[in-house]
């Protein structure tokens, strides 16, 4: 069974250090929420059902939406165990995005709402989202999280991200902002939901001020950040153990043509046939340009199996939206999540490169790899302990 101190072991007791990282994607959410949910499961067939995810991650970072889940995973609720259990997300999601995006009328009419909502300001007013986030975490700090977490954020009036961590905050109370402030700042998404200002106070009394923005506009794949943030820690590769969840993508020929994108001006780049081109292009950019880096430093180091990768490419329609908040998309991004446990591991995650041996023998499901990495974080987990009761 998972220690109520567990998040607190120094990963020097261990073997590794471990990450957790969630992208943004909107409602899109869900879908990492169901892959957690499966992991978090597989974790309590071998530690006991009170075990949970901030319990066997050093780190675990998140980008927006995925900022918000990584919130939920590591916030402090009863007992000072996690707010949530993993498999309570879902439930979130699907109980709270159809008021944070509310849909009035069809496809069409909510297109040509958006339209004009892009130029006279965000689409959506964001009251209830901060009011639940503010409702869920009350007064709580970033300081104050189970186990350490990275969420990154964009400020529009100094034009670089500001990265909001735990340890971070630990050491300047500058960057200890409420967790509420942070989740809001991380989800504010340009055209979609307005930006975010607070201040804080440093250690002499002195304010700080914030004028934050969705932090998918620096890094949506928070996962390069993570393993930055924990380098100190790591000697060798090997030792780093790395779990990064996409919220899914859009299947390439379903988006635009250079001839459509030639004739556009700026009104089209903001918005065009219900999607937003620009916001789509910077934000895929920026997960594939930390997908590259990532997948190639473990492949150099010969430690493929210490990183998943867990991204769908292949969104449709509806699906490959943001905030297209109706009962049956939701419910459809569900199936999207458990389909995605089902598949096959990418190529560029296999350990094995040898064309001797079958396909079937050098590739695994990801359900079947989360289950592995469930073993080797269990195990890690019960090896902090045991040297930690040794120093007693």
């Amino acid at each position: 069974m998972a220690s109520n101190s567990a998040h607190n072991l120094p990963h020097e007791l261990g073997k590794m250090v471990t990450v957790l990282s969630i992208d943004g994607g909107g409602i899109r959410g869900i879908i990492p929420s169901t892959i957690l949910a499966f992991l978090e499961s597989k974790l309590q067939d071998l530690d006991g059902e009170e075990a949970r995810i901030a319990d066997y991650f050093d780190v675990i970072a998140g980008t927006s939406t995925g900022g918000l889940v990584a919130t939920m995973l590591s916030a402090p609720g009863n007992n000072n165990r996690p707010l949530f259990a993993a498999k309570d997300i879902t439930e979130f999601y699907l109980d709270n995005c159809p008021k944070i995006f509310p849909q009035n009328g069809t496809g069409y009419i909510n297109s040509i709402k958006g339209l004009f909502g892009a130029i006279r300001g965000p689409k959506y007013n964001g009251k209830y989202l901060h009011r639940k986030v503010e409702e869920l975490l009350s007064d709580t700090r970033i300081d104050q999280t189970l186990t350490d977490v990275v969420i990154p954020t964009f400020d529009i009036k100094l034009l670089k991200p500001i990265i909001f961590s735990a340890s971070e905050a630990r050491k300047d109370a500058s960057m200890n902002a409420l967790l509420s402030d942070i989740c809001i700042s991380t989800s504010a998404a340009p055209t979609y939901l307005p930006a975010h200002y607070f201040e804080t106070k440093d250690s002499q009394g002195y304010t700080r001020s914030f004028n934050l923005i969705d932090g998918g506009v620096a890094a949506n794949n928070p996962t390069l950040m993570a393993i930055a943030h924990m380098s100190k820690q790591i000697t060798t590769h090997d030792q780093l153990l790395v779990i990064s969840l996409g919220t899914g993508a859009a299947k390439c020929k379903e988006k635009y043509s250079a001839a459509e994108a030639s004739k556009w001006g700026v009104f089209e780049w903001l918005r065009h046939s219900g999607s937003l081109p620009l916001i789509d292009t910077l934000c895929q950019a920026s997960m594939d340009m930390v997908e590259i880096p990532v997948s190639s430093l473990f492949k150099a180091h010969n430690c493929e199996r210490n990183y998943l990768r867990i991204q769908d490419h292949t969104l449709t329609g509806n699906a490959s939206s943001v905030d297209i908040a109706s009962e049956e998309n939701l419910r459809n991004l569900v199936k999207i999540g458990e389909d995605l446990l089902k598949k096959k591991v990418p190529w560029s995650n296999s350990s094995v490169q040898t064309e001797m041996m079958k396909e079937e023998e050098i590739q695994e499901t990801n359900g079947e790899a989360l289950t592995r990495f469930a073993k080797i974080l269990s195990d890690e987990h019960k090896l902090r302990k045991a040297r930690l009761a040794g120093d007693h």
